[in-house]
């Protein structure tokens, strides 16, 4: 089959692995995902010419679709993007198919093997098949159990799970996911996606740290005095309300994507790269990981709630006043925390998370603070010297920037801080690709290294058990604090770094 390519410069630029002949199905094909984020990062594999010519999609849900309906309707997701190349779209959604199917009911899945059987002479895909839960979490568990009864997992080589985010509500519950999906197949089938790690900016992490001989010797407890890691959003809870009631941003953003971010920024070197290697590091970092105050958790973790705010032409509703939303809902929309790190490089360094929705910019980045000057010989302009900083950005304007001192311009000697810059789309001629581009193609390779293994879920869970349990027994001990929308959350987390006599980062 040949396939048309939107920009050759970036085939050239990558090195990228061969996938085998493949069925992805995707269980939950006709929700928000599928056509937001699956279906779209599929289109652009295959413009890249990443996906096999022996490739097929398998839709599955319970609407009553046929394969024209299905491929109608990604076709209209993808808008513009399938108007650009309707050539690369006819030839890509040829592959697309769709079945009805209930995975409580057994008949469906006998008909459900059935159907890859016939995929598999269609398409040619050699019995290869990953399976998608893009479903409720409340189906993981028996979704893995029904498709390990109609023998679809039992070849290792052959056949994997992705499973999404949330995994597991708490510790408890993540370990009783874990035994029951490791019931039904083999760890090494089980890929637990966070999107974060599909980012090029966090991968970068590893890059930047260990290619590097000049930050892995001053990447540690001696040089640096803390670090920030935030995702802050400005959009409200939208369509999501009945989801982030029972979630709240603990749930939905730190247990995943800032704790991840976390492991990578402080992990230890690995002996080489390999998954098993990495993944290692990162659950060491975890374990070792613990709030600032163990005993009061509310000394060292402010949640939040936003308000009203905005303008007279652009008003913004408070959360409570949102479609779905508990008038009187105690969920936070913001969490800032301080964490520990109990080993020989990150002992007494603060660890600084925090997440919100209707902040005032988009951004996810990680900033490390290094150490002030032992002494200061000369004035600094604006009267207070300033550490140098390096920060990493996730998204967007995807890249690093490292702050430092010069001497300011004039006859005097004073200093000043300027920035080195680095932009991802500035040097590569391209913006990095969209997180399920990368994280789809390495589960249809079999490649584990960005996803997340069982004992680091399980030890991301237990970090913070003391906090979802205050949460869940004696709310009044952590309240939640108001703030106004598109600012930077409450008055609370500034105190909580005042502490430390330190300031969030503000960009």
């Amino acid at each position: 089959m040949t396939q048309s390519i939107t920009n050759p410069l970036r085939v050239g630029l990558r090195q990228e692995r061969v996938i085998s002949p493949q069925c992805l199905v995707i269980f939950g094909a006709s929700g928000d995902l599928t056509h937001r984020k699956l279906v779209p990062a599929l289109f652009e594999l295959f413009n890249q010419r990443r996906l096999p010519s022996e490739f097929a999609l398998l839709g599955c849900a319970r609407r009553k679709w046929t394969n024209e309906e299905f491929r109608s309707k990604m076709e209209d997701a993808l808008g513009s993007t399938v108007a650009n190349n309707p050539i690369a779209w006819k030839q890509f959604s040829e592959g697309l198919f769709y079945q009805s199917i209930d995975l409580q009911h057994p008949e469906d899945l006998v008909k459900l093997k059935e159907r890859l059987e016939d995929i598999d002479r269609i398409r040619a895909t050699h019995g290869n098949r990953t399976f998608y839960f893009s479903v409720s979490p409340d189906f993981y568990g028996s979704g893995c159990k029904a498709l390990a009864s109609a023998g679809l997992l039992s070849d290792p080589k052959r056949s994997r799970i992705v499973i999404e985010k949330p995994f597991g509500r708490d510790f408890g519950t993540a370990q009783s996911l874990n035994r029951l999906v490791q019931s039904c197949a083999n760890e090494s089938q089980v890929f637990r996606i966070d999107h974060y790690l599909g980012k090029e900016t966090v991968q970068n992490i590893l890059v930047l740290r260990f290619a590097n001989a000049i930050f892995e010797p001053i990447w540690n407890r001696n040089y640096i005095s803390n670090v920030q890691i935030t995702a802050s959003e400005t959009v409200g809870v939208e369509e999501r309300a009945g989801y982030y009631e029972s979630s709240g941003a603990l749930r939905d953003m730190v247990q995943n994507h800032l704790t991840q971010m976390l492991a990578l920024t402080a992990m230890e070197p690995p002996g080489h790269f390999d998954p098993e290697a990495i993944r290692n590091e990162k659950a060491k970092v975890l374990q070792a990981a613990r709030l600032a105050d163990e005993i009061e958790p509310s000394n060292c973790c402010v949640r939040g709630q936003y308000g009203t705010g905005g303008t007279d032409l652009n008003p913004l509703s408070a959360y409570r006043d949102e479609p779905g939303v508990n008038p009187n809902s105690t969920t936070e929309t913001y969490v800032a925390m301080k964490l520990f790190i109990d080993n020989w490089r990150w002992q007494g360094v603060p660890f600084y998370v925090r997440t919100g929705k209707r902040l005032p910019k988009r951004l996810s980045e990680v900033v490390l603070t290094f150490r002030e000057a032992p002494v200061h010989l000369f004035e600094a302009v604006g009267g207070a010297p300033t550490s140098n900083q390096l920060i990493l950005r996730i998204q967007p304007n995807e890249g690093a920037e490292f702050k430092f001192d010069v001497k300011s311009p004039g006859s005097g000697m004073r200093s000043r801080p300027v920035e080195m810059e680095f932009s991802y789309e500035d040097s590569f001629g391209e913006p990095s690709d969209e997180g399920y581009v990368r994280l789809l193609a390495d589960a249809m390779l079999g490649d584990p290294t960005l996803f997340t293994r069982s004992d680091e879920v399980e030890a991301a869970w237990r970090l913070y058990t003391p906090l979802l349990e205050m949460i869940q027994d004696t709310p009044w001990q952590l309240p939640v604090h108001n703030y106004e929308s598109r600012t930077w959350g409450p008055a609370a987390a500034d105190s909580l770094l005042a502490r430390d006599n330190l300031l969030w980062r503000r960009p």
